[in-house]
């Protein structure tokens, strides 16, 4: 089973070599890596051309994002199955063994995704991004290699809706099959967190894999927005309701959508609350629904508008009697 890598890049030099590296230790060699830089003013084309120049395709051009970028590299891409790696994380050796694996095992499977770890300052974190999810996620999986990798074999489209486990750097699909559907959806443009609407028009098709072992590190820094947890949940909540005015196949989950949609701006709001950002709290109140403005939120949207000493002060005292009161709850 060839399996093509996707790498896209934009200024990432200093990380590059680093993820580039990985992919060429992989335990199961890759049929070819692919880079598309995507406009980068950085040293990212000099180090492309001299230190890997016999080990990576490159593909250059105008800076117009990371799904562009992603679906420049599928289009040339030649294996029967194409890999996404972005330019700032990490495959650990057997990612694509195990994707193949699961491919031998199961060979209608359309996409798979493997769980991932977060990589923050240098260190690896030791908790599974798949065990975040809630209780009945995983069910009705069909096993299908001996270390667990398994199969949906019914669209999860709402569970998606409800929680989103899936990174781009964790996705392998039949190379075909994604350039039948369009590739990655370029529609939503740059909002935060755009690869969310391809996992939601992925997750309409079956077979859909997961790999359970961590063979992803993420990595999380000030260059990214999935380190931004504010930021992910209003980004989601766009691409959500974008992607139900574009895609008929969504309206049975349409009040699951616009569910989802505001339990994430609420929780926006009291991120940003827990921040601090007072002004954030304040734009992203008039974003919420009315079921969302229930008294705790109406109340941190008062302290919120207050001048800044009083509305810093009394949201720090706030915050210290939730978590005052969260703890006598533990204890």
């Amino acid at each position: 089973m060839d399996i093509s890598v996707v790498v896209p890049t934009y200024n990432r030099a200093a990380l590059l070599a680093e993820t580039l590296d990985a992919i060429i230790a992989q335990s199961l060699r890759p049929h070819e890596i692919i880079v598309v830089d995507d406009g980068s003013t950085d040293s990212t084309a000099e180090m492309l051309a001299t230190k890997y120049r016999d080990l990576v395709t490159t593909c250059r051009i105008p800076n117009s994002g990371d799904l562009a970028a992603r679906n420049a590299g599928l289009r040339i891409a030649s294996g029967n199955l194409v890999a996404f790696c972005d330019s700032d994380d990490l495959w650990r050796p057997g990612f694509l063994q195990a994707m193949a694996d699961l491919w031998a095992a199961e060979p209608r499977t359309r996409v798979a995704y493997a769980d991932f770890t977060i990589l923050q300052d240098g260190s690896d974190t030791t908790a599974r991004k798949f065990d975040a999810a809630p209780p009945g996620y995983w069910d009705s999986l069909r096993r299908v290699t001996p270390d667990g990798s398994a199969v949906f074999d019914s669209p999860i489209v709402d569970r998606l809706i409800r929680f989103q486990p899936f990174f781009p750097s964790c996705l392998v699909a039949d190379r075909l099959f994604l350039l039948d559907i369009g590739g990655w959806d370029v529609s939503v443009g740059r909002i935060i967190g755009t690869d969310f609407a391809t996992a939601l028009l992925l997750a309409e098709h079956t077979p859909f894999g997961v790999v359970p072992q961590p063979l992803v590190q993420i990595r999380k820094h000030a260059g990214n927005y999935s380190a931004d947890v504010q930021a992910m949940n209003l980004g989601d909540a766009v691409i959500l309701e974008h992607v139900l005015q574009r895609r008929p196949s969504l309206i049975p989950y349409a009040a699951a959508i616009r569910n989802s949609a505001a339990r994430r701006r609420a929780d926006a709001l009291h991120i940003a609350f827990s921040r601090q950002d007072h002004a954030a709290v304040r734009r992203i109140y008039t974003q919420l629904a009315t079921p969302q403005r229930e008294w705790r939120t109406t109340l941190k949207l008062g302290v919120s508008a207050l001048p800044q000493p009083l509305s810093r002060f009394l949201g720090g005292t706030l915050l210290a009697l939730g978590s005052w009161h969260a703890r006598r709850k533990l204890g």
